[in-house]
C-alpha cells in the first residue's frame, strides 16, 4: 500500500515541476529581459518614491513603515 503512494506523490511531483517549464524563443527572451518587466528595476529609486508618497500623504502603507508629514522614517 505504501509503494504505489510514494510512486503516485513522485510521479505528482515530477508532474508539477515539468508543467512549470516554458520553451521561450529566442525572440521573446529579449521582451523579457526588459528592465520594465522586472518587479523593481531599481530598488533605491522605488524606496525614495515610497518614502515621498508617505511624506505627501502623511500615511504609509504597503513597503512603507512608520512615517508621517515630516518625511522621516522610524
Amino acid at each position: 500500500m505504501q509503494r504505489p503512494l510514494m510512486r503516485f506523490c513522485g510521479l505528482l511531483l515530477l508532474g508539477a515541476f515539468v508543467a512549470g517549464c516554458a520553451h521561450v524563443a529566442p525572440s521573446q527572451r529579449g521582451v523579457l529581459a526588459r528592465p520594465e518587466m522586472q518587479f523593481d528595476p531599481d530598488i533605491a529609486h522605488v524606496k525614495v518614491i515610497d518614502q515621498v508618497y508617505a511624506a505627501r500623504e502623511a500615511a504609509s502603507g504597503g513597503r512603507v513603515t512608520g512615517g508621517g508629514g515630516c518625511g522621516c522614517t522610524m
